[in-house]
């Protein structure tokens, strides 16, 4: 397994070894040992699955106050991944990355509290599976606008299916309940 930090920090990019053969592939998503080697976190709550077609946009989404890590992998069909760094005071608040994550290069994106997160749907439809180092509280699920212009996200899709919820979700600069950077 190959941990690749990217430029904000704490935002992780996990490569399994996969192990292909003429009957398939064997890959190990988590590792207890390896993850806490590379300093991750290595107790999950909770496991979730989403299925979406393609042009889905989901996010930039978050919990508070009660913030949770994601491990993001896409078990089926390709998607562009995108963190904001939402933590107050941080030197890379409002940055964000995006990588393309799919079933066909099988990297995985470790998401630390104090980040947004979102995709957008490359691919006919996609399987996302996240772990979560938090169980989700409905009263604490927050958002902020996909395409806040402040931000300036490069999505790779012009015309994104979008949620009413996620439409209507404040810009970063007017969000309420962000985290507060911890150095």
């Amino acid at each position: 397994m190959k941990f690749t930090p990217t430029t904000l920090k704490d935002v992780i990019i996990i490569e399994p070894d996969v192990f292909d053969d003429s009957r398939g592939f064997f890959m190990e998503t988590f590792h207890i040992d390896k993850f806490a080697e590379a300093g991750l976190p290595t107790e999950f709550l909770q496991d979730s699955h989403s299925h979406s077609k393609m042009g889905v946009l989901r996010g930039l989404h978050f919990q508070a106050p009660k913030e949770q890590g994601k491990l993001v992998r896409v078990a089926s069909g390709a998607i562009y991944d995108v963190v904001v760094d939402i933590r107050r005071g941080s030197p890379t608040f409002g940055l964000w990355v995006g990588f393309e994550l799919s079933a066909t290069n099988n990297l995985q994106l470790w998401i630390p509290k104090g980040f947004a997160h979102g995709f957008c749907v490359l691919s006919k439809t996609a399987d996302v599976i996240y772990k979560m180092d938090r169980t989700y509280a409905a009263g604490e699920s927050c958002a902020i606008l996909w395409n806040d212009t402040d931000i300036g996200i490069e999505w790779p899709i012009e015309i994104p299916l979008v949620s009413t919820a996620d439409r209507q979700a404040p810009p970063l600069r007017d969000a309420q309940h962000l985290p507060e950077y911890e150095k």
